[in-house]
């Protein structure tokens, strides 16, 4: 085993729950490493404004994301961005990750930190305004559209809860959606919200606009026709990828894909834990990505500790 290639812990991924973990674990003085398959901060990157990170008034994602980024380094914590795993051994005591370089590194612990996407619509004009009146979060984003006429995208519970609560801020809630009915529980549907309306049958074909988000391209599936549609914001609510095809079949996940974790993070397999947008669960903010980061590198801080420790009376045993 290559001594300078091995680590305490392994965290994969470096969003809110990666760096976090990092952070935690070694300012504890374990020695880690992060490996992430993107740029650092993971999808936090691309938030234009954070406004509900406690203690933060104001913050970009990216910005946010460098200081996380600059607090684990500064810990004493390795990261090693934009490169791909290209094997991962997770069972026994001595887990391993290669990446596509060809370099291997090993770990007594690791922490599954991947993250996930918003499914996209994939049309004309939607990268453009990412973050610059098209959002995947109205927790997040629903306080710049005070006042605003906005469009949400999806028939799910999801999309139909969010709606309402939007009308928290917006003037008027234009939900689209692609069927002639809803996949929502019946009580999930606004039908009579004097602020929500309904376009059936229909999908957005394109966004326009210059510095921001202006109109909207709306198809009727039904008769093919298109009516541009003046908008100050869309929200896209149709589903979410967790980041987990690279660990398929290797430890416990739900049918969506998610990993499925215990209250300390910990998946089925020993040493193993996940934490963040990757796992199952109901919510996903910067700051429940913080809290599920924190809990994962306490806790294998916890199994590094009795691990270290019963090893060490089997030697003198």
């Amino acid at each position: 085993m290559n001594t300078n290639n091995h680590y305490d812990a392994i965290v994969i991924g470096a969003g809110p729950a990666g760096l976090t973990a990092g952070i935690y674990l070694s300012r504890a003085k374990l020695k880690t490493l992060i490996i992430s398959e993107g740029t650092v901060g993971g999808q936090m990157v691309l938030t234009h404004e954070i406004a509900n990170y406690p203690g933060v008034e104001n913050i970009s994602g990216y910005q946010l994301s460098n200081i996380m980024k600059k607090q684990a380094k500064t810990f004493g914590c390795d990261i090693k961005s934009n490169t791909s795993i290209q094997s991962l051994e997770l069972e026994g005591s001595v887990k391993s990750v290669t990446l596509a370089e060809g370099e291997t590194f090993t770990s007594s612990s690791i922490i599954l930190t991947p993250g996930g996407r918003s499914r996209t619509l994939g049309v004309t004009g939607e990268d453009q305004f990412k973050g610059k009146g098209i959002s995947y979060c109205a927790t997040c984003d629903g306080d710049f559209f005070t006042g605003k006429e906005i469009v949400v995208v999806g028939g799910g519970n999801s999309a139909l809860e969010e709606a309402v609560s939007l009308t928290k801020y917006a003037t008027t809630v234009t939900v689209v959606h692609q069927f002639d009915h809803f996949q929502a529980y019946e009580h999930a549907i606004a039908r009579n919200h004097p602020k929500i309306n309904f376009v059936m049958e229909s999908a957005i074909t394109a966004f326009y606009g210059n510095e921001n988000l202006e109109s909207v391209d709306i198809k009727n599936l039904k008769s093919g026709e298109t009516t541009n549609f003046r908008t100050d914001g869309v929200f896209v609510f149709i589903g979410y990828t967790p980041n987990t095809e690279f660990i398929k079949n290797r430890v416990e996940m739900n049918k969506k894909g998610e990993i499925v974790v215990k209250e300390d993070m910990s998946t089925n397999i020993e040493g193993v834990y996940a934490a963040g947008d990757s796992t199952a669960k109901r919510f996903r903010q910067v700051t429940t990505a913080v809290g599920d980061g924190t809990i994962a590198a306490l806790a294998a801080s916890n199994y590094l500790h009795e691990t270290k420790t019963k090893n060490n009376k089997l030697i003198a045993a």
